[in-house]
């Protein structure tokens, strides 16, 4: 119906975020896409924005997905406050996250633990 909208954030959607920001965001946007999708900073940097646009609660009917993708997500990048400062923070916070549910992955061999990474603290994913 909507041919524009993805049911999570998708990483063609990166590079139209680029140009958004200051010098310290473009560095990362850069780097995001140079390291690719399934890299360290292209999993964080997708949990950024899944969190940031709130696609797991978005649905095909929502006005956010008749948008699509690229207009929502930089809509959430322009409306944060916090601007490029924060949204590092909020990078930075992925990556570590990631980087623990890893490491915990590897020490357990529990295969459950990526479930627990799309879903911000205190949130379980059903």
């Amino acid at each position: 119906m909507y041919p524009r909208s993805q049911i999570l954030f998708p990483h063609s959607c990166v590079r139209g975020l680029r140009s958004l920001l200051d010098e310290r965001w473009k560095a990362l946007v850069d780097d995001v896409l140079a390291q690719g999708e399934s890299s360290p900073a292209g999993l964080a940097f997708s949990l950024m924005m899944i969190r940031l646009c709130g696609c797991l609660q978005c649905d095909m009917s929502s006005y956010k997905a008749t948008l699509g993708c690229d207009v929502c997500s930089q809509r959430a990048v322009l409306g944060l406050r916090e601007g490029s400062k924060g949204l590092l923070r909020r990078y930075e916070r992925a990556l570590q996250e990631l980087q623990e549910s890893r490491s915990t992955q590897c020490l357990t061999g529990d295969a459950d633990q990526e479930e627990s990474i799309a879903a911000p603290a205190g949130e379980s994913n059903p």
